[in-house]
């Protein structure tokens, strides 16, 4: 397995950007997939984005122009920019390294970074 290192997050007023990244204990280039989830208060997990290691993405629709999905495998790091931040956008979010392709019952997750979107 691979341990995951989430950071990045905090309070942000609506309409802002910030920038989470990543962090991971060894390579990833060789991952399927490397994924963003998010959960909010009182809601199941949901997936966010995520981006396989022959780089094609996949968004949220609610997420879709306003985040960004990144890897650098020299770094072994992951980033989700966000950009034009919404209250909606609070929540907890998890980064998980989808090894297999077998989706988020599987494979490593970090400890998570609060995002809260508040003015």
């Amino acid at each position: 397995q691979v341990q995951l290192v989430e950071s990045g997050g905090g309070l942000v007023q609506p309409g802002g950007s910030l920038r989470l990244s990543c962090a991971a204990s060894r390579s990833i280039g060789s991952i399927y997939a490397m994924d963003w989830y998010r959960q909010a208060p009182g809601k199941q997990r949901e997936l966010v984005a995520a981006i396989t290691s022959g780089g094609s993405r996949n968004y949220a629709d609610s997420v879709k122009g306003r985040f960004t999905i990144s890897r650098d495998n020299a770094k072994n790091t992951v980033y989700l920019q966000m950009s034009n931040l919404r209250p909606e956008d609070t929540a907890v979010y998890y980064c998980h390294a989808d090894e297999k392709g077998l989706g988020p019952n599987f494979g490593s997750w970090g400890q998570g970074t609060r995002v809260t979107v508040s003015s």
